[in-house]
């Protein structure tokens, strides 16, 4: 028997992961700025809306991780 969609929503986990609210912390923080954070297989993308951003951040990497207190590769993107 099929379940309904009601059914399989109620059962989801819709919060979101403590690593990605972490780095959104840390961004937010840190630089001021509002950035979009998402799992993408092995790694966690970090979309900004200037490489200017991008490259600075690309310092930080190693202190998101110890935030997030995770070991997965962090990739960075512009929008």
């Amino acid at each position: 028997m099929a379940d309904s969609l009601f059914d399989v929503l109620s059962r989801k986990d819709f919060d979101e992961p403590a690593e990605l609210r972490a780095i959104k912390r840390y961004i937010a923080e840190h630089f001021e700025r509002d950035a979009e954070v998402g799992f993408q297989g092995n790694a966690i993308t970090i979309t900004v809306p200037s490489a200017a951003l991008a490259g600075t951040l690309r310092y930080h990497v190693r202190d998101m991780q110890q935030a997030a207190a995770t070991d997965k590769r962090i990739v960075l993107r512009i929008r």
